[in-house]
């Protein structure tokens, strides 16, 4: 006669996400070509959502009197970077309960890659996997094995149903099959909440800049580079507020060329980007001193010097004397002249 070792394990899975469908024992009927069938099974069955993890608890219990040296195995037909076992050791004691946890994640672009079809090639989507775990005790007289098996399903998260009544979760067909419109109109909805950067002159597309430059009155030169069109463009009501003024043709040129603003404490003279007005009394009898401050004429009227001092010697290279000029006749008042110095500060 043979005699049946006492069980030494029990084995118990809990999954740590339950399916939002009910359970369903028959599998759906084709509703058409490329579009998969199964649905969740009423057994033990995990959910997992690409790019987000789920997790499956394994309980292992020691039903003997003394200490089992344990050891877990997970098998299944799914590749094995999409499972990992978290352990607390390998050893058991005298009805003692260890706890272990599978942690599934698959990659967010599931659907998008082509291991997700069968394997046979009809061109359906496999969403359901099998998984086996199996757990072994050792002692210095025997080895037992104890099994248990459940299903992995995959399924895409839909927003959309959310929008429907709870009575449509009782079907698993109908979150997948809302997917697929979720899929064409989702880039849709999410343009929207975008719309923001296609108005802003700095993240808006190049082919809607000319649109936005139109929209505020400015004139695109094809001698810019793009980055100096964005910022034009974004600046330009600023301009057309202070044109004609000594802040607007400064502003102007920072913008374009890129030179820093100095704060008013520095000296107009030692200022990157200067503007000055050489002008004075003149010499007048009585008044005038005869020194080295002493001017004859007071220097010629509504006449102004802008000088532009760069960091670099090639930098001088990368700014466009003729365009400053043109920037510089455009923002002035019509009856003014200047000179224009491009320089290397000290």
């Amino acid at each position: 006669m043979v005699h049946a070792l006492p069980l030494a394990l029990k084995l118990d899975l809990t999954p740590m996400r339950i399916a939002e469908v009910a359970p369903q024992d028959e599998l759906t009927p084709v509703l058409a070509p490329g579009i998969a069938t199964e649905t969740i099974s009423g057994g033990r069955s995990l959910v997992v959502y690409p790019g987000e993890p789920s997790e499956m608890l394994v309980q292992v219990k020691n039903l003997r009197t003394h200490s089992v040296a344990l050891s877990l195995k997970v098998e299944g037909n799914f590749p094995a970077e999409w499972c990992q076992l978290g352990t607390e050791g390998r050893e058991l004691p005298a009805h003692g309960q260890m706890d272990a946890v599978l942690y599934f994640q698959l990659p967010a672009t599931f659907f998008e890659e082509q291991r997700s079809l069968h394997p046979q090639g009809n061109g359906h989507l496999r969403l359901k996997y099998h998984v086996l775990v199996t757990a072994q005790a050792s002692d210095r007289d025997s080895t037992q094995i104890q099994q248990a098996e459940f299903d992995l399903y995959i399924r895409p998260r839909s927003l959309y149903l959310d929008f429907l009544p709870d009575l449509y979760r009782e079907v698993d067909f109908i979150g997948r099959f809302l997917t697929i419109f979720e899929q064409a109109f989702e880039p849709v909805v999410q343009s929207f909440d975008a719309m923001w950067a296609n108005l802003d002159p700095l993240t808006a597309p190049a082919d809607l800049l000319p649109f936005l430059a139109h929209w505020v009155g400015w004139p695109l030169e094809p001698e810019w580079n793009p980055m100096q069109q964005r910022r034009l463009v974004r600046q330009a009501v600023e301009l057309y507020r202070w044109r004609g003024t000594r802040k607007g043709l400064r502003l102007y040129l920072h913008w374009y060329t890129g030179l820093p603003l100095d704060d008013d404490s520095v000296p107009e003279l030692k200022k990157q980007i200067s503007i000055t007005e050489p002008f004075g009394a003149g010499f007048v009898l009585g008044e005038a001193v005869l020194d080295e401050g002493a001017v004859l004429g007071g220097g010629q009227a509504y006449h102004f010097c802008v000088r532009l001092r760069v960091d670099r010697p090639n930098s001088t290279d990368r700014i466009d004397e003729p365009l400053i000029r043109k920037i510089i006749e455009q923002e002035k008042p019509a009856f003014c002249t200047y000179e224009l110095l491009i320089e290397v500060a000290d």
